[in-house]
């Protein structure tokens, strides 16, 4: 039976209008694929049929509460206290405003809309990483300060099946199967084997409503990165990317090639990353990080820098939660290697990015593509307001060669595990993601470190095998 004081009005602010319109303008649109995104940024849910959609938005779903606690594979971490403790009793997803879209290209067609899952009262669920974000959101707001922002997505294009050795390689060019082996950066031409693909993308995003701007051709072969605009509105900056994924993963697949998330799939390549870029305005709509007349940089800016340079050992595995991850981290390789900032200079962790002061904002550079969007952002959003709250100092800016001026005083973690216990121990994070999420979190990067740990691979037999 359900809870009597169950809500029937959607916590999330999404209405049956919605939905309505929606069936209206579509009326060829068959089933809807409902998606929860994890503390992995996986997507979780089901496919519903048309008929379900209007009652989805009316009582919202029911879903189990461990869809939350599950590790990379889809397997319980019941550290997280989200299984067996609750009795994986189910809780209530609700779909998010303006997430409700077509799918480009799906036959027969199909439809997607992303939730966010509520206690039955309609309270938010507090190891929804969406729903982290949301609170930081709101605390900077009753502050009078509401945060833009946009992610950049990097992703490789990999051909299904693997070469001679056993290992991934790019994609062949959908276009006329030419394959390039070579690090093919900013070709133009390049680009155009891919064309169809591109098209594809475009199309896909154009009636998603999500703002895919600029294609390049990137630093490894078979490596690209799509830019998306800014948002005034930082939730909808991190559903885009969320999205953008999805729609870049369907899309190659049906052009019959893999589009990789991994933060660094080639290991003789630079990895792919997820750039934040992130400002903050007022109530009157003014970016609080533009300088004035005479100063060289806002206070406002500097102390948001000193915020994220004093959390970021901390936050680590929020920006680098897998153990393929930290294989990225290499010097000379545009990943940053240490906590720095700088004015347009890619070799630092904290770019501001040179140009028109009105524009000011901080790119966020640690982050792997294989990185929550929503945990990122609530994670940078609250060292901002640390380094707001406490005045923090960013200490001088870095020019020149970053790596080179990286030193060990940085106290970043060294390894995955190192970050795990960074992260474990730490009150920022504690109070970034809020305890519960902290917890689910932390629980299941140990228990996926503790998969990875006891796996005996390829490399250990062609080390150990006839050696020791």
């Amino acid at each position: 039976m359900d809870n009597p004081n169950a809500v029937t009005t959607s916590p999330s602010g999404s209405t049956p209008a919605e939905a309505k319109a929606f069936l209206e303008a579509y009326p060829d649109i068959e089933a809807f694929d409902i998606v929860l995104t994890d503390a992995n940024g996986v997507g979780r849910g089901k496919i519903v049929r048309r008929h379900e959609l209007m009652g989805i938005f009316e009582n919202g779903r029911h879903m189990p509460i461990s869809i939350l606690g599950l590790d990379i594979t889809g397997e319980d971490v019941h550290e997280t206290g989200l299984i067996w403790d609750t009795g994986d009793g189910d809780l209530r997803a609700w779909p998010i405003p303006g997430t409700l879209v077509p799918l480009y290209g799906t036959k027969p067609p199909r439809g997607q809309v992303l939730m966010s899952m509520y206690h039955l009262d309609g309270q938010p669920m507090s190891s929804d990483p969406r729903l982290a974000l949301a609170r930081q959101v709101e605390l900077l707001a009753a502050r009078g300060l509401h945060p833009a922002g946009a992610f950049e997505l990097e992703f490789f294009l990999l051909a299904n099946e693997r070469d001679a050795d056993g290992k991934v390689q790019a994609a062949s060019a959908v276009l006329d199967g030419r394959r390039s082996g070579k690090t093919e950066v900013y070709s133009v031409d390049h680009l155009h084997g891919m064309e169809p693909l591109f098209s594809d993308i475009y199309a896909a995003a154009k009636v998603q409503g999500i703002p895919a701007e600029t294609i390049i051709s990137e630093y490894a072969p078979g490596q690209y990165e799509l830019t998306l605009n800014y948002r005034k509105d930082v939730m909808r900056a991190a559903d885009d990317l969320v999205m953008l994924k999805r729609l870049v993963r369907a899309q190659a697949r049906r052009h019959g090639v893999t589009a990789c998330f991994m933060a660094k799939p080639i290991e003789a390549y630079a990895g792919s990353g997820m750039h934040f870029h992130v400002s903050l305005q007022d109530d009157a709509g003014r970016n609080v990080f533009t300088e004035a007349a005479g100063e060289k940089w806002s206070p406002s800016l500097q102390n948001a820098l000193g915020g994220l340079i004093h959390t970021m050992a901390e936050s680590m595995l929020v920006f680098a939660p897998h153990a393929n991850s930290w294989r990225r981290f290499v010097s000379q390789s545009y990943a940053p290697v240490a906590p720095t900032w700088g004015v347009n200079n890619r070799s630092v962790a904290l770019r501001v990015p040179a140009g028109d002061a009105k524009n000011r904002r901080i790119e966020h550079r640690p982050s792997g593509v294989d990185a929550n969007p929503y945990l990122v952002a609530a994670t940078v959003l609250a060292g901002i307001v640390k380094g707001l709250d406490e005045g923090l100092d960013p200490g001088p800016e870095t020019t020149g060669n970053g790596y080179e001026q990286a030193t060990e005083k940085s106290a970043m973690p060294a390894d995955w595990r190192a970050a795990i216990e960074a992260a474990r121990h730490s009150d920022f994070l504690k109070s970034a993601l809020g305890p519960d999420l902290h917890q689910t979190f932390v629980a299941i990067k140990q228990a996926e470190y503790l998969r990875v740990a006891r796996t005996v691979s390829e490399l250990d037999y062609h080390l150990y095998l006839h050696e020791v």
